[in-house]
């Protein structure tokens, strides 16, 4: 584990040096793909060194984090064709990898909690230094401020913790029955993946950050999320069987509240943003069912959704650079211009409204059966959830791709190699990882 930890540093002082931007993207593809010949078909934690180490759970959102980070990189050419600070630019990610890299390998809970909130001053840094708005300090706060304003709580009660365990190892904790640590320490995942009514920061940050920050924000940063509560739920599961429900059902009435929220946006990002919201409250229903079911869908679908928005943000800022406008009607007729662009917004929107062979499709298969295992009243509103899932990105390419060009873009500029592998590698990973969903389901 250290070794790729050491591997990512060593990355570091070639920033500095005369190397180029593509040759440091190079060197951490290395990484990836060499991270992932780790991979230890094992329900064991593996790669164990000075208390880090991965079982398959880590194993898939580090990998996650790992391919997300690298596209974030050849998303942002643009800033080493201008020269626009790209140094500092690479250096954020790098730190941003390291925190991430760190965070899903620790085996104690306060090394996760410290690199948990240490993941969130490269994205800061991210939408302040790259963002294009003014509003992207108020952006920046309400990130901040909704995180940390759970953080201090969760602090306190891992003190408490340590103080009734004598141990904050993830393996030696037992499960306690108190409602109020129940609350401290999980309100920071359900703010962090984000759960309606504690959601507002998320659209906010979306909008406001670089192509880059919103891949980051979507594709890794509400997983932490999904991933924290996978490992604490073990301390709540009796208290999780008496208020368990009541979030189950905010958390699903808020994804379908969020779905026809979606149905009336006019910006791309807004509407991919609250498309997030909508998923992941599936997702975070699917956690607290504690069945095996609910968990395993809910890692294909976090992992799903992590390459699949992240392409959806991909998608739009490929628009956005062409029509300088994130609006659905001005951005029309792509497809008489973009032939290509057209096919790429089809098959990544096709995988948002869960098209087989996608891993969303297996992903919310898997959430069905747990939900309505645990109680049928859940069927409609997951019916209005994933068909509304469907409308949504049928009207995101319908009205992009069709219609008549607008006649102020004067000049246009065609698509280039970089941005088609750009969206190439969100969309393989996304629907050839089915054909090897066996190991999703080998780490519980």
């Amino acid at each position: 584990m250290m070794e790729l930890v050491l591997g990512i540093m060593s990355l570091m002082p070639l920033i500095f040096f005369k190397v180029n931007y593509w040759m440091i993207l190079s060197f951490l593809f290395m990484f990836v793909f060499k991270f992932m010949l780790k991979l230890g078909l094992t329900v064991s934690k593996v790669s164990l060194s000075y208390g880090f180490g991965v079982d398959l759970l880590s194993y898939f959102m580090i990998l996650l984090s790992l391919w997300i980070c690298c596209l974030m990189i050849l998303a942002s050419g643009i800033l080493y064709e201008k020269n626009f600070y790209w140094k500092l630019f690479i250096f954020m990610i790098i730190v941003l990898v390291l925190s991430l890299v760190l965070t899903f390998s620790s085996l104690n809970f306060f090394m996760f909690y410290l690199f948990f909130e240490a993941s969130l001053i490269p994205t800061l840094f991210l939408i302040l230094g790259w963002g294009i708005q003014p509003e992207r300090i108020m952006a920046g706060a309400y990130l901040l401020f909704y995180t940390l304003l759970v953080s201090l709580p969760m602090m306190l009660s891992l003190f408490y913790l340590y103080k009734v365990m004598e141990t904050l190892e993830f393996y030696f904790l037992w499960p306690l029955k108190s409602l109020i640590l129940y609350i401290l320490v999980n309100f920071i995942f359900f703010v962090k993946m984000p759960m309606f009514f504690v959601h507002l920061w998320l659209p906010k940050a979306h909008v406001e950050a670089p192509v880059s920050g919103s891949m980051i924000l979507a594709g890794v940063m509400l997983k932490l999320g999904g991933y924290g509560l996978m490992r604490v739920m073990k301390i709540f599961v009796q208290v999780n069987l008496q208020i368990g429900v009541f979030i189950m059902v905010v958390s699903l009435t808020g994804g379908m509240i969020v779905s026809f929220v979606c149905l009336r946006q006019s910006d791309m990002k807004m509407l991919i943003a609250y498309s997030s919201i909508s998923h992941m409250g599936l997702v975070l229903g699917g956690i607290l069912t504690l069945n095996s079911w609910g968990l395993w869908g809910s890692l294909v679908l976090m992992l799903a959704h992590g390459l699949c928005s992240s392409g959806l943000f991909c998608l739009a800022n490929l628009m956005y650079e062409r029509s300088h406008s994130r609006s659905i009607y001005l951005n029309k007729g792509f497809m008489n211009i973009l032939p290509s662009l057209a096919l790429w917004a089809f098959l990544l929107c096709s995988s948002n409204m869960a098209a087989p062979p996608s891993l969303n499709l297996m992903g919310e298969i898997l959430l069905m059966i747990s939900l309505l295992v645990y109680s049928k009243l859940f069927m409609l509103i997951m019916f209005i959830l994933l068909f509304n899932s469907a409308v949504y990105s049928l009207f995101l390419y319908s009205f992009t791709q069709h219609g008549l060009v607008y006649s102020g873009m004067f000049s246009f500029s065609y698509n280039n190699v970089r941005e088609y592998s750009l969206l190439f590698l969100h969309w393989v990973p996304l629907n050839i990882l089915v054909f090897k969903s066996e190991y999703m389901s080998m780490w519980l």
